[in-house]
C-alpha cells in the first residue's frame, strides 16, 4: 500500500507547488508594481504617435531601443497584456484556493473553545451571578442581539458556551477586492489591442503604411463594422461628413468603417485677447440608415456624445483646406513680376523653375501665431505674429525642404519684416529669413533690388560709371583693361547674389595667401557696398524718391537690412518666395470615436473594489464568547473578545460592555490583571 499510494503524492506535489505560487501574495505584488511601472512610463511618455515624432526626440539609436520594448504603445504592447492576463490567472487561483475556507471561517463561531484558551485573551472580564447558568445563557443571547451580534449557544459537559459575531460580513471585502481585479482586468483585455494582435499575428490583419486615400486601402488594412471594441481618430473639415476612422497601429494605420456617417456642420473656436484658443467645439449631425431623422448634438472638449455606445469626442482642430492665393517671387533672375498662384491646404502642384521642376506641398494654415516677445521694459509678452502657412518645396529627387512664411510684417527692434522660415528636415528648428518691409507695408522695393542684381546689362552699366568715377585718366581708358575689371567685377556680384558673403570668403580663401585674405576681403565688401549701394540709388530714382538730401535713415536702414537678407538667400533653398496674399479659412474638426464595452466591466470592477475596501477597513470583525458555569450556589461567568482591526477602539467597547453587565447583574466586576476594562 505504501509503494502504491507515494507515486500519487509524488505526481499531486508539482501541481500544488505551481498553484501555491500562482496564488501567492508576492507574485500579486509583483505583477501589480510591473503594471504601475508600465502605467508611469505610458502616462509620461506620449503613445501612439507617429514614428517621425519619436525618431526626432529621442534619436534613432533610442528609437529602436523604445520600439523593441513597445514603449509607443504600452497598453497595446504583448508584455504588457501578457502581464495583465497572468495576474487575472494569479488572482482566480487565490480566489478559488482561499473563498471556500474563507466562508466556512464567515460561518464559524469556534464554539469549541475551552476556559483556558479564553482566560488567555487580552480583553476578559469574569463575573459571579447568582442565577441558573441557562438563564443567563438566553439572557445574554438576547442582549447580544440587542446589540447587532449573531449568537450560537454550545451546552457541553455541564458548561454553556456563548459565541457572538458581529461584522463577519467584513471579510467579504477580500473576496469583493480579488474579484474586483480580476473583473477590472478581463474588461481592459477586452478593450485592448489584443483581438488586433491575435488577428496581425494569424496574418488576417496587416498595418497600411503608405499615405493613400481610404477608399484604397486594402481588405487586409480594414476592420469589420462589427468590431466590437476600438479607439481611432477623424479629421472632418466643416461642411463635410465621414464614416471612417483610422486607428493608429505602430508604424501604420488600420481603417474602421462606421455604421452612420458624421457630419461636421459647424465648428467654432474662442480665443483669448491673446490669440490662444480658450475652447473649442464642433456641431455634429450623425446620418444613421437606421434612424429616418439625423441626429443632431453639439460637442466640445469633455463634453463627448455617446451614440449606441460608440463615444464621440471633441479631441483637437486643424485646416481643412484652406484656400490660399499666393505671389511667388522668382529668386533667381532679373524678372520682377510675382507668379499668381492659387491652391489649397493639403493640395500640391507642380512647377517649373531655374532649378529644374519642383512639387510644392501645401501642408498647414495657421490663423494665430502666438510667440513670446520681449517688450520696452524687458519684460516677456505673448504676441500675435498673425496667419501663416507651412508647405514643402520637393525637388525631382524627392528631396524636401520645409518652409514656414508669415502674411504679415512683423516688428523687430522698430523695424518691420516679412519672416520666411525653412528646414532641411523635420528634426531641425525653423531658420528665419527677414525680408525688410518698405514704406508701403510690402516686399516689392527689395524684391525689385534684389532682381536689379541678375540684370547683367543694368551691373554692367553701373559699374562703368562707377570705375569711370574712381578712376578718371588713368590707364583704365584702355580697352581690354576696363573690359577686365568689369568682368571682374560683375563676378563679385553674381558670387554674392548666389551664395551671399560666405561665397566671397569661401573663394579668397581658396585662392588668396592667409596673410592677404582679410585684406583682399575689406576691399571686395567695399566694392560690392558700392556697387550696391549704386543699384539702390538707381531704384530709389526710378520710384521717385527725392535723393537732393541723400538717403534718410530708413531708406538708408532699408538698404543694410536688404543686403543682410540678399546674403542670407544664398542656403535659402528656395528658387522664389511665396506670399500669401488672401485665403479662404476652412477648419477642421479632430474627432476621437471609440467602443469599448469592456468599460461596463471595469466600472462594475471598480464598484466591487469600493465595496471590497469599504468593507475590510470600516466593518470590523468582532468576536466575543461567554463561558458560563456553575459554581456551588452561583454561576461563574468568563467573558473574553476579540477583533481584526481598530483594537483601541474594541477595547473602549468591550470595556463598555462589561461595564453595563456591571450594572445590570449589580455584581462586581473581577478582573485579569492584564483585562482592559
Amino acid at each position: 500500500m505504501n509503494q502504491s499510494t507515494q507515486p500519487r503524492q509524488s505526481r499531486a506535489r508539482p501541481a500544488s507547488i505551481a498553484l501555491e505560487f500562482l496564488g501567492s501574495m508576492n507574485l500579486a505584488i509583483t505583477l501589480l508594481v510591473a503594471i504601475a511601472i508600465a502605467s508611469v512610463v505610458g502616462t509620461v511618455l506620449q503613445q501612439n504617435q507617429p514614428y517621425q515624432d519619436y525618431i526626432i526626440k529621442f534619436g534613432p539609436f533610442w528609437f529602436e531601443v523604445f520600439n523593441t520594448l513597445g514603449l509607443y504603445d504600452v497598453y497595446g504592447a504583448s508584455w504588457f497584456l501578457a502581464i495583465l492576463a497572468f495576474l487575472v490567472l494569479s488572482t482566480s487561483v487565490c480566489i478559488w484556493r482561499n473563498t471556500p475556507n474563507m466562508l466556512r471561517e464567515m460561518r464559524n463561531f469556534h464554539l469549541n473553545v475551552h476556559y483556558k484558551s479564553l482566560s488567555a485573551f487580552h480583553h476578559t472580564c469574569e463575573w459571579e451571578v447568582e442565577a441558573q447558568p441557562q438563564d443567563l445563557q438566553k439572557a445574554l443571547a438576547g442582549w447580544l442581539r440587542g446589540l447587532g451580534y449573531r449568537t450560537r449557544t454550545q451546552n457541553r459537559d455541564g458548561h454553556y458556551v456563548l459565541a457572538a459575531i458581529k461584522g463577519r460580513y467584513s471579510k467579504l471585502g477580500y473576496f469583493f477586492t480579488h474579484i474586483a481585479i480580476v473583473v477590472i482586468c478581463i474588461g481592459a483585455l477586452f478593450d485592448s489591442g489584443l483581438p488586433l494582435m491575435l488577428r496581425e499575428a494569424s496574418g488576417q490583419l496587416k498595418a497600411e503604411t503608405r499615405d493613400i486615400a481610404a477608399a484604397e486601402v486594402p481588405a487586409v488594412s480594414r476592420l469589420p463594422v462589427s468590431n466590437p471594441s476600438f479607439r481611432g481618430s477623424v479629421r472632418i473639415p466643416e461642411g463635410d461628413s465621414a464614416n471612417i476612422v483610422f486607428l493608429q497601429l505602430r508604424d501604420g494605420y488600420l481603417v474602421q468603417p462606421l455604421p452612420f456617417s458624421i457630419e461636421v456642420k459647424d465648428f467654432r473656436i474662442e480665443h483669448y485677447s491673446t490669440g490662444q484658443p480658450k475652447s473649442f467645439e464642433s456641431d455634429l449631425v450623425i446620418h444613421d440608415p437606421e434612424e429616418a431623422v439625423p441626429q443632431e448634438k453639439t460637442i466640445a472638449v469633455n463634453h463627448p456624445w455617446i451614440y449606441k455606445g460608440y463615444a464621440i469626442y471633441q479631441a483637437s482642430f486643424s485646416d481643412g483646406g484652406t484656400g490660399l492665393t499666393l505671389d511667388a517671387w522668382p529668386l533667381h533672375s532679373a524678372d520682377i513680376k510675382p507668379q499668381r498662384i492659387e491652391s489649397k491646404v493639403q493640395g500640391s502642384l507642380e512647377l517649373e523653375t531655374p532649378d529644374g521642376p519642383m512639387m510644392l506641398e501645401f501642408t498647414n494654415f495657421r490663423m494665430f501665431n502666438i510667440n513670446p516677445v520681449i517688450d520696452k521694459d524687458g519684460k516677456e509678452q505673448q504676441k500675435n505674429f498673425g496667419p501663416n502657412f507651412t508647405f514643402k518645396l520637393r525637388d525631382v529627387s524627392g528631396q524636401a525642404r520645409e518652409y514656414e512664411n508669415y502674411m504679415l510684417p512683423v516688428d523687430f527692434n522698430g523695424k518691420m519684416f516679412m519672416l520666411s522660415g525653412m528646414r532641411d528636415t523635420p528634426s531641425e528648428p525653423f531658420r528665419y529669413l527677414h525680408i525688410p518691409v518698405d514704406a508701403k507695408g510690402g516686399v516689392e522695393r527689395f524684391m525689385h533690388f534684389h532682381a536689379a542684381l541678375f540684370d547683367d546689362k543694368r551691373i554692367r552699366s553701373i559699374i562703368r560709371r562707377t570705375t569711370d568715377q574712381s578712376f578718371g585718366q588713368i590707364e583704365l581708358d584702355e580697352p581690354a583693361r576696363r573690359e577686365e575689371v568689369a568682368r571682374s567685377m560683375l563676378g563679385l556680384v553674381a558670387q554674392f547674389r548666389m551664395g551671399g558673403f560666405e561665397a566671397i570668403a569661401d573663394r579668397v580663401g581658396e585662392r588668396v595667401p592667409r596673410e592677404r585674405q582679410e585684406e583682399v576681403l575689406k576691399a571686395y565688401f567695399k566694392v560690392l557696398q558700392t556697387l550696391m549701394g549704386e543699384v539702390y540709388l538707381e531704384l530709389m530714382r526710378e520710384e521717385g524718391v527725392d535723393l537732393s538730401q541723400g538717403l534718410s535713415d530708413q531708406e538708408a536702414g532699408f538698404f543694410d537690412d536688404s543686403l543682410t537678407a540678399i546674403a542670407a538667400l544664398g542656403t535659402y533653398g528656395s528658387p522664389f518666395y511665396l506670399q500669401l496674399r488672401e485665403f479662404d479659412f476652412v477648419q477642421a474638426s479632430g474627432l476621437q470615436i471609440s467602443r469599448a464595452p469592456g468599460k461596463n466591466m471595469v466600472y462594475f470592477g471598480f464598484a466591487l473594489l469600493i465595496v471590497g475596501v469599504f468593507l475590510m477597513f470600516y466593518v470590523p470583525n468582532r468576536k466575543l464568547w461567554f463561558w458560563i458555569e456553575q459554581q456551588g450556589g452561583t454561576s461563574r461567568i468568563l467573558a473574553a473578545g476579540t477583533g481584526n482591526r481598530h483594537q483601541r477602539d474594541f477595547a473602549h467597547e468591550f470595556g463598555q460592555m462589561c461595564a453595563q453587565l456591571d450594572t445590570r447583574w449589580n455584581s462586581a466586576t473581577q478582573e485579569k490583571p492584564d483585562a482592559t476594562s
